[in-house]
């Protein structure tokens, strides 16, 4: 499932206050409607859109609920009638939603830092003016939240980088990143689930399978874990 960014697609959309802050609630289609938190990306928000999901799953008129990273796509069961109210009642979910933790798992994921695989290291190193030592030890000393899943099955979005080490993403895409590598995409972490082109920057690599269509549970990771990154081998 793909995460949704909320910086496209959208018919209509509208900012209302509420409890001091602001929430962008924008159409997509018949059925679909963005939610999308106020605010920085952070644990805070990402935690009440996760309350949001809870309180909307559990309404009959709803068919399913997919949260983003600080975003929340909420699907109707039909097309809703009364354009207002439908408005008005998200509204007032998220003034009900507060902030949950959810009792995630903890991951620790071993990592050879540098090496061939780190194609983009030294990108990393220009950009933050930091020694590739410097940037693995803030890495690997990073504790990790799993926002959401999408853009590829099993893919984590991952909050807790250090932000001196943040880094954009690439303008051209590596078209053969495989999967497992370590990578930084502006703010956020993650690890590569499949082998393909992407455009975050490639630090390292670790062998484990992010998703396994034929497990009991096929993505590694869930919405709420918490990952840290274990420094196995650097070679630079």
């Amino acid at each position: 499932m793909t995460m949704l960014s909320g910086e496209a697609h959208s018919r209509a959309s509208f900012i209302l206050a509420e409890r001091g802050d602001k929430v962008k609630i924008s159409t997509i289609g018949s059925r679909a409607w963005l939610v999308e938190a106020p605010g920085d990306f952070d644990l805070p928000a990402q935690r009440r859109i996760w309350s949001l999901a809870a309180l909307l799953g559990a309404r009959d008129d709803v068919e399913s609920v997919i949260p983003g990273v600080t975003n929340l796509l909420v699907l109707f069961r039909q097309t809703p009638v009364d354009y207002d109210a439908t408005l008005a009642g998200l509204k007032d979910a998220w003034a009900q939603a507060q902030g949950v933790a959810p009792n995630g798992k903890l991951i620790e994921i071993p990592v050879m830092y540098g090496g061939e695989h780190a194609t983009d290291l030294d990108a990393v190193c220009r950009h933050t003016g930091l020694p590739a030592r410097e940037v693995i030890r803030r890495h690997s000393q990073g504790r990790y939240t799993v926002f959401a899943l999408g853009s590829a099955p099993g893919f984590g979005y991952l909050h807790g980088l250090d932000p001196t080490i943040a880094t954009p993403r690439k303008k051209v895409p590596s078209l053969h990143m495989l999967k497992g590598t370590v990578t930084i995409g502006g703010a956020q972490a993650g690890v590569s689930a499949l082998t393909g082109p992407n455009g975050w920057n490639a630090i390292g690599f670790a062998e484990l399978t992010v998703f396994d269509p034929w497990a009991e549970h096929p993505a590694l990771m869930a919405p709420g874990d918490n990952v840290r990154f274990l420094p196995e081998r650097i070679e630079l």
